[in-house]
């Protein structure tokens, strides 16, 4: 209770104005309202590319004109060019991206507005081929996609890691909150060698405007196209100097949660600042109906027990914007206590206290050079610490204290150098090269004996990579590209393993009986290429197909291991003689982005050569006694896993689409369906252990240039192709969504909002028993029932 109470005065007087108000760095600019309902601008998106064509940076100086080619005479503009105005996302329109190699999901601003996930997990729990690991649903999930999960699936903030501790428990959240984040963006394929190996799976990029990369600007008249009244001092309301602030607010009723952000943007001369906080508070949040969630002797009330959650973030950075680029840095702190639900957490009221002080830096520059369009740079260093508290005896409430720390000191660098493009004869050429470096040490040292060999669940460990990168893109026609992209990287690591641990150990035996720890330095030098086509059909239509192979050098978790881990509720037990894990993938799709209908479709095959994963023994454990299978006269808690290789086959499809079928009531109206399969299996035909379901789903929309409205409905098919040894069949389920919004612009004299947003959404309307298949605690943790969120976001 007292840490409760301290944490209630974090941030000061900051945690009660993020209570009321939330925000957003006005980064986008706005645009006019279209002049007729019927004809809805499409939605621009902008995904990640190694290959980045910027827009121009506004600036203070004159501006230079567009590149000549190479060998030819360049002037410089005698009078300032105007930034371009980008035409702003129509609500509830499909977000295809068409000029990338491989799918590219994109959460869209106005959509993380309307979902309010808590979690990046929660955010794309329903996204084709995406799913989170919900193991403490609305404070620490994790997005798998396609059935990966921590070590191959990258999280970035702004192009640096999103550090934490999030790939080394499933019970640890991910220091990203949706509630500051402008955009999320899916990465698979050849574009996610530019985050590294280690995301096979792909990449989940947020962004937000807290490095800013222009300076903010403030419209001359929003609404004017209304026919308001235009008053003079706004008709002149781009100056030199000029601030912008978004609110975010939103309560939720099945957690009985409340949160709230607010966001600033300023800039004059060449300076552009950001500065966002942002809180949120939940309860424990209401179940389906049932009377008794684990059994006949656990009254729950028609509650998750210990569910409830908080958390509080800041940042502040700003920008030096100069003709030709920019450069800035932000510091970021992120603060979280949350409760882990489930039998053992609820018995022991286990909660994890989580600190992130984060900085990181990124800037660009565009030389007036024949040879070099672009240099950019990200950095990033990292201070994370959590500890997992409880009671260490269910019966006594003194028993309170520290069971677990974790702590991640991390460090990283990225630089680009983007070439000119150059005339090839055959296609026109642009090559972008980068280096990358990073740091990593990690701790997870145990309180309760630390003269143990099997002290924690591992050593201290370093990991310290160096890598390069090309990507080479070949534009041979307007309608035929292509990508030939690699990647080469050294891998060092460093820890501590016993010397001897046997697969069961005596359940009399002394610690000392292990082992003592023994130094190992391990080094790998995994390398990674791919290819990637795309043309451009008649209809609109652009069709793509990627190669890809790629090596993952092992991660100090599997390398390392040897103790409890809680989360998974297993002694995990490492293997540093473990090698390179190497996936082949092929990947087909075909998209539409433009026009009434729009869809992609999407089909890959990959082939993984020692796929790395947590063998689960039949033995159970306790501390360092392990028995064979559930012995009755020894009930031990945890099951023994042993970090393995084999091969195995991923294979899987994703599709979704949306129609406009007509005008209806000034607006229009239409349908939307999704569809997601993935197929794991080792190579003697078993399955590869929390595959998710095969997922089909649709609804109905209807949108005009304020109002969408929506309804969902995903059904998953039960799961009962698991694994031989500690997996269960789990139940299919019906997820039912509604949503209705209202965006507009505004009389800044009313109350100084220029525009706002507002809405509510309805979740889990049928009020289902969802059960996660990828959760390791989908058996005793339900997913929230039916709830409504309301929220209203404000721009000034």
């Amino acid at each position: 209770m007292v840490l409760k109470k301290k944490r209630a005065f974090h941030f000061g007087g900051a945690s009660w104005l993020l209570l009321c108000t939330m925000g957003n760095g006005a980064m986008a600019q706005d645009a006019a309202a279209p002049p007729s309902s019927t004809q809805l601008p499409e939605i621009t998106v902008t995904a990640p590319s190694p290959i980045v064509r910027r827009k121009p940076v506004p600036t203070r100086t004159p501006a230079r004109v567009a590149r000549a080619a190479p060998g030819q005479n360049r002037e410089r503009a005698a009078e300032p060019q105007p930034a371009p105005v980008a035409a702003a996302p129509q609500q509830g329109v499909l977000p295809v991206v068409t000029d990338q190699f491989a799918t590219v999901t994109v959460v869209p601003n106005e959509e993380i507005r309307r979902s309010g996930g808590a979690t990046l997990g929660d955010l794309l729990f329903s996204k084709p081929g995406i799913t989170g690991s919900s193991f403490a649903p609305g404070a620490s999930s994790r997005p798998i996609i396609r059935g990966l999960d921590v070590n191959r699936v990258g999280i970035v903030e702004n192009g640096t890691g999103g550090g934490g501790a999030s790939d080394l428990g499933e019970d640890h959240f991910v220091p990203i909150d949706p509630l500051s984040t402008n955009q999320v963006e899916v990465v698979r394929g050849p574009a996610a060698l530019r985050y590294g190996s280690t995301s096979i799976g792909g990449v989940v990029s947020a962004t937000n405007n807290r490095i800013p990369e222009a300076l903010p600007s403030c419209p001359a008249a929003p609404f004017q196209s209304y026919g308001l009244p235009v008053k003079a001092p706004l008709a002149n309301a781009q100056s030199a100097s000029c601030v912008t602030v978004e609110t975010r607010t939103a309560v939720s009723s099945v957690d009985r949660g409340v949160e709230g952000g607010i966001l600033l943007d300023a800039g004059g001369g060449n300076f552009a600042l950001h500065a966002d906080a942002y809180g949120r508070k939940a309860g424990d949040y209401s179940i389906p109906g049932y009377p008794y969630l684990f059994d006949q002797t656990r009254p729950v009330n028609g509650r998750q027990p210990n569910s409830s959650a908080q958390s509080d973030g800041a940042s502040i950075g700003g920008s030096y914007i100069f003709d030709g680029g920019f450069i800035g840095a932000a510091v970021t702190q992120n603060d979280s206590l949350y409760r882990i639900p489930g039998i053992d957490g609820s018995d022991h009221q286990t909660r994890i206290d989580a600190r992130q002080t984060k900085f990181t830096a990124k800037g660009e520059y565009r030389p007036d050079a024949a040879a070099i369009d672009a240099i950019r740079f990200w950095a990033g260093a990292t201070d994370y610490k959590h500890n997992e508290i409880g009671l260490a005896d269910p019966a006594d409430p003194s028993s309170l204290g520290v069971r677990q720390t974790f702590t991640n000191k991390e460090q990283e660098g990225r630089v680009e150098v983007q070439m000119a493009p150059f005339n090839a004869r055959f296609a026109a050429v642009t090559t972008a090269f980068g280096l990358q470096a990073s740091h990593q040490q990690l701790t997870a040292p145990s309180p309760d004996d630390p003269g143990s060999p099997l002290n924690g669940l591992w050593d201290p460990n370093k990991n310290t990579k160096v890598a390069g990168y090309v990507f080479n893109e070949l534009k041979f026609t307007e309608t035929t590209k292509a990508q030939i992209a690699g990647r080469i990287e050294h891998v060092s690591l460093s820890g501590t393993t016993p010397s001897f641990i046997p697969d069961v150990f005596d359940l009399n035996a002394n610690p000392g009986d292990i082992g003592p720890p023994v130094a190992r330095n391990l080094n790998f030098t995994p390398k990674s290429a791919s290819i990637g086509l795309i043309q451009n059909l008649p209809g609109e239509l652009v069709a793509s197909i990627t190669a890809q192979y790629v090596e993952r050098a092992p991660k100090p978790a599997e390398l390392f291991s040897r103790g409890a881990h809680d989360a998974t509720a297993t002694f995990d037990i490492g293997n540093p003689n473990l090698g390179l894990e190497t996936a082949k993938t092929i990947e087909i799709g075909l998209r539409r982005a433009t026009g009434p209908f729009r869809f992609e479709a999407t089909a890959y095959y990959t082939k993984f050569n020692g796929f790395i994963y947590r063998r689960l023994t039949g033995n159970t454990c306790e501390e360092v006694a392990c028995v064979g299978p559930a012995d009755p006269a020894f009930p031990l808690e945890l099951n023994q896993a042993i970090y393995s290789q084999r091969d195995a086959t991923f294979r899987g499809g994703e599709f979704q689409s949306q129609l406009d079928v007509g005008p209806l009531h000034g607006g229009i109206w239409g349908i939307e369906n999704q569809f997601d399969v993935v197929r794991a299996t080792f190579s003697d035909g078993t399955n590869v252990p929390r595959i998710p379901p095969v997922r089909v789903g649709g609804g109905l929309f209807w949108r005009d240039a304020n109002w969408l409205t929506r309804i969902n409905l995903l059904h998953a098919f039960a799961q009962n192709d698991i694994a031989p040894i500690g997996e269960t069949p789990t139940a299919g389920y019906n997820l039912l969504k509604a949503e209705v919004s209202y965006r507009t612009k505004l009389d800044p004299s009313w109350f100084g909002a220029r525009e706002m947003t507002v809405g509510l959404v309805g979740n889990n309307l049928l009020n289902e028993n969802i059960r996660n298949h990828v959760s390791y605690t989908k058996d005793e943790v339900l997913m929230p029932g039916l709830g409504v969120r309301a929220f209203a976001n404000l721009k000034f």
